[in-house]
């Protein structure tokens, strides 16, 4: 068994470096009127976007480790791969800005959700799997109806972005606010007897 502390400490300092790369990627402009900075109205608005979305991972992240015991080989790999698709978070959200709405990149901006949501949903697999299936962590996932639900919506903003780019968009924010309340799955799992 492997203790948890270093895989939590080393996937704060990925998440930290991610959230600067992406506050690097506004770039201020260069006239001195509030109406220059309607021309980087999309690139914050995404970087907005994509700083929510990494903060709710990042949070969840710690909450599922909170309740685990340990970790092993699988689940550093699963934590790798979830560590990836983050780190492209930023790439996805500067050509969205970029390109404001335009199809492909919204339709990659979703591709990327996705997967984040695919990596992490096997992370929680592994840990659950783990720690066995009446540990507090199996208990506080439960059936993980919120994440289905996300995955769903995803795929179906990814198609929506071949359409109509802004109901992809409008699709990816509602995701975020559903998340973006704290899930007290794992609070009520500390409280437990």
């Amino acid at each position: 068994m492997i203790g948890k502390e270093r895989l939590a400490a080393f996937s704060d300092g990925v998440v930290a470096i991610i959230i600067t790369i992406m506050v690097l990627e506004l770039k201020a402009p260069h006239g001195t009127a509030l109406a220059d900075l309607v021309p980087v109205l999309p690139v914050f608005l995404s970087y907005v976007l994509s700083f929510v979305y990494v903060g709710i991972y990042w949070n969840n992240h710690h909450h599922m480790l909170t309740l685990a015991r340990s970790v092993d080989g699988p689940i550093l790999w699963a934590n790798l791969h979830l560590l990836f698709w983050l780190s492209v978070v930023p790439f996805a959200t500067a050509w969205m800005g970029e390109n404001e709405l335009t199809t492909g990149p919204v339709a990659l901006y979703g591709g990327v959700l996705i997967m984040n949501a695919v990596a992490y949903t096997i992370l929680m697999t592994l840990l659950i799997r783990h720690e066995g299936p009446d540990s507090p962590l199996a208990r506080a996932m439960g059936r993980d109806l919120k994440g289905k639900l996300s995955l769903a919506t995803y795929a179906a903003a990814i198609g929506l972005a071949f359409v109509r780019p802004v109901v992809s968009l409008g699709l990816y924010v509602v995701v975020a606010a559903i998340w973006f309340v704290p899930d007290r799955r794992v609070e009520r799992a500390l409280q437990a007897p």
